[in-house]
C-alpha cells in the first residue's frame, strides 16, 4: 500500500508540473527542483545536478528523463513509469486540444500576448534554476571554467544558430578533458 501511495504521489506531482508548465522541458526543471528537492526531499541538490546532467546526455526530453530518474529512485520501475506518464500525459492532452483549434487559436490577440509573456517568464524561471543549482556547486577554478564555457556556448547557440550536434561533440570532449585534468590534479595533491 505504501508503494502504491508513493507511486500515486509521484504521478500527481509530475502531472501538476506537466499541466501547468509552458516552454518545454527546460522550463519544467525549476518546478521539478522545487517539488523533488525543496518540497518533497526526494533528491538532494547535488543529486538534482547529477540527474540533470544525465538527463541532458541521454536521448529524450530533459524533463521526461528527470521525472523518470526521480520516479525510479523513489519507487522503482513503477515510480519511473508513473512519474513519466504523469509529466507527459497532461502536456499531450493540452497540445492535442490546442491542435484541434490551432488556426483559430493563434489569431486571438490575447493568446499571442500570453505566449510572449510566457517566453519571458520561462527565461526567468530558467535563470532562477541556474542560480539555485550553481549555489550548490563546488566553486573550484575548474567548475568556474566549465560554467563559463557552458554559458558562452548557450549564448553562441542561441545567437548564431550553430548546429547542436557539432557543439555537443565539442562539449563532450572538453568535459572529458576537464574531468581527466581534475582527477589528475586531485591525485597529485593527495
Amino acid at each position: 500500500m505504501n508503494e502504491l501511495k508513493s507511486c500515486l504521489l509521484l504521478m500527481l506531482t509530475f502531472a501538476k508540473i506537466g499541466l501547468f508548465t509552458f516552454g518545454g522541458g527546460y522550463a519544467m526543471i525549476p518546478l521539478i527542483h522545487k517539488e523533488a528537492v525543496e518540497k518533497r526531499k526526494w533528491v538532494s541538490d547535488t543529486e538534482m545536478l547529477e540527474i540533470i546532467g544525465i538527463a541532458e546526455s541521454t536521448p529524450g526530453p530533459v524533463a521526461v528523463n528527470t521525472a523518470t530518474y526521480v520516479g525510479y529512485k523513489q519507487a522503482g520501475i513503477w515510480g519511473a513509469i508513473l512519474a513519466t506518464l504523469g509529466l507527459a500525459i497532461p502536456s499531450f492532452v493540452v497540445i492535442y486540444l490546442i491542435s484541434l483549434i490551432y488556426d483559430q487559436f493563434m489569431t486571438w490577440s490575447w493568446v499571442i500576448a500570453m505566449f510572449k509573456g510566457i517566453k519571458v517568464a520561462v527565461i526567468l524561471l530558467l535563470l532562477n534554476a541556474v542560480i539555485k543549482l550553481f549555489k550548490n556547486v563546488d566553486k573550484t577554478p575548474i567548475s568556474l571554467i566549465v560554467f563559463i564555457i557552458s554559458l558562452i556556448t548557450m549564448v553562441t547557440l542561441s545567437i548564431f544558430n550553430i548546429s547542436i550536434p557539432f557543439i555537443s561533440i565539442g562539449l563532450i570532449l572538453i568535459g572529458a578533458l576537464v574531468g581527466v585534468i581534475t582527477v589528475k590534479v586531485k591525485g597529485e595533491k593527495q
